[in-house]
């Protein structure tokens, strides 16, 4: 157990939180969320000692090991990686050292023979036999074959230094983990073993992630950083998302009979019951959240942009037509004869892990380069608004008011109260519509990109990873607004939730041609399951 005692702490004038009293508790993982700058990793840092507090303390429960998910991928460069992974258990490496280091000593003497007798015992406690074969199970699971096991971490890639990096976190169960964004940089196999990992595990959790998707699968609380305050909330991300949706409407109807209110959270609360995933934490879970009363529902102060895209025009049943799209960058093919048709209506989410083609392919039928063989033809009833991945060139060397740079993209007689009323929308209020646009954060020009594309009325949106650098409430609003869009889509993203909300079709792009289904998300990632479980088991 992890205890947080009267915590306080500010940076300059800005105030972070004040008088924080939390216990986390073993058995339960905990989703840290808030708006970007709430201070959700600073605290994280608190948690973990790394950060010192104004006031108050931190304490853990007496003997307990606190492990933290390192995000310096260059730390241990000269280190093998089943060395890495033992690193995560400093105690017990320590031990390793220390025992190995009198075992080498070409004198070894009789005071050296007692102390390696202490140490062996202090290592068989720690279960160190077992050690380098638990390292290689969690290695294994995270997709980092037995080959690379003994390779030293700078021979790896920055994906695989990501997941060893994980593994060291994750190795010798502590009985407190603190995980800051853990699936950036996994692959889907990846995070759905680390969601197993951690639905299992039976020590205490604390995870900061953008992903809904994982904090709904892991999550049996969620840990609010609002007001300058943190407060535990039963349940997942979704039922914190519309819980407190239900409490503003429930404040905005102050006159509303009690009785209607409870009868309405009653509702509530069973539906997410039901709906729970049969896991252990779910059905724990599932037990409090029916213990739930209408105190402990709170309207939140977060703020969500206002995302809705409205077609000038009803689009036609011709489309969008791709015949034989070949393209080769830097010697390697990246297309390979792509061909498929789009339909009215059609959602199409285009999946799989060769990123660099999927923006390959967006950046040609957009008209920003060239095949170098095969054909693209949009419907003359076509529109189209297009969100690239890389947007700096919209505002690099732009020293621009956004009120100015947001006009660029709007109908002429648009006046200057339109345009700032458009930015209060998406949270650029007062003095923030007059911001440069070339000091905007990542997620301020990500914003500003959906703002232009709402403008243009388009009635077919492509998007390329349209969720990077946003915070929860930007992609909630994102993906509420694309599932209310009534043209058609062509978009990629990493975010399971996203894809699975948005999308009616898929389609992947592979070094054989393209996979293309009209299925659901979760059913693309069952059949690819599937499918590796029967080639593993071919393999062996």
């Amino acid at each position: 157990m992890i205890n947080v005692s009267n915590v306080s702490l500010q940076y300059g004038d800005k105030k972070l939180f004040e008088d924080v009293n939390l216990k986390f508790t073993p058995g339960n993982c905990y989703g840290l969320i808030g708006a970007n700058g709430a201070g959700k990793s600073t605290f994280l840092n608190v948690l973990s000692g790394e950060v010192e507090p104004q006031s108050g303390h931190i304490s853990l429960s007496p003997g307990e090991r606190l492990a933290v998910l390192k995000q310096d991928h260059f730390a241990y460069e000269e280190y093998e990686v089943l060395e890495t992974v033992l690193m995560g258990h400093e105690d017990l490496y320590k031990v390793k050292q220390e025992k190995d280091a009198i075992y080498m000593k070409p004198d070894f003497s009789e005071e050296d023979g007692m102390r390696a007798a202490e140490l062996e015992g202090e290592f068989a406690e720690m279960n160190g036999w077992e050690a380098e074969s638990d390292a290689a199970v969690l290695l294994k699971g995270l997709g980092i074959d037995e080959s690379l096991h003994t390779e030293k971490m700078s021979e790896l890639t920055e994906g695989q230094k990501v997941k060893i990096l994980l593994a060291q976190a994750l190795f010798g169960s502590p009985d407190i983990l603190l995980l800051d964004e853990p699936t950036n940089g996994l692959d889907i196999q990846a995070i759905q073993w680390l969601e197993e990992f951690l639905i299992n595990f039976e020590n205490t959790v604390i995870v900061v992630s953008h992903d809904r998707h994982f904090l709904n699968k892991v999550c049996t609380h969620i840990a609010d950083v609002d007001y300058g305050k943190i407060q535990i909330f039963v349940g997942n991300y979704d039922f914190w998302y519309e819980s407190s949706q239900l409490a503003s409407r429930m404040a905005q109807e102050s006159n509303k009979k009690k009785e209607e209110k409870i009868k309405e959270l009653q509702a509530f609360v069973a539906r997410f019951s039901a709906n729970a995933s049969k896991s252990k934490q779910a059905t724990s879970r599932k037990k409090l959240l029916d213990s739930i009363t209408l105190d402990d529902i709170k309207p939140s102060s977060r703020k969500y942009p206002y995302i809705a895209f409205t077609p000038e025009r009803e689009i036609g049943n011709d489309l969008l037509r791709v015949e034989g799209l070949t393209k080769t960058i830097n010697g390697k093919k990246v297309l390979d004869n792509v061909s498929f048709i789009m339909n009215k209506d059609d959602k199409i989410a285009f999946v799989g892990k060769n990123d660099i083609a999927k923006t390959t392919l967006f950046k040609i039928i957009m008209g920003e380069m060239e095949p170098d063989a095969g054909t693209y033809k949009w419907g003359v009833t076509t529109s189209q608004s297009y969100f690239p991945r890389d947007n700096s060139a919209f505002f690099e060397n732009n020293d621009m008011p956004l009120v100015e740079w947001l006009r660029q993209y709007s109908p002429e007689d648009q006046t200057e109260t339109f345009l700032r009323g458009f930015l209060g929308r998406m949270l650029f209020s007062g003095e923030e519509a007059l911001k440069k646009a070339n000091v905007l954060s990542g997620g301020e020009k990500v914003r500003c990109m959906l703002s232009k594309m709402m403008l243009s009325n388009a009635n077919v949106l492509v998007l390329d990873e349209p969720t990077n650098h946003l915070d929860l409430e930007s992609i909630q609003s994102l993906n509420n607004g694309l599932i209310k869009f009534t043209g058609s889509i062509l978009f990629t993203s990493h975010d399971h939730q996203f894809i699975e909300s948005v999308s009616n079709r898929l389609i992947e792009i592979t070094p054989n041609g393209i996979v293309d289904k009209e299925i659901s998300y979760n059913e693309y990632i069952n059949d690819n399951k599937l499918q590796k479980q029967l080639e593993e088991m071919h393999a062996s």
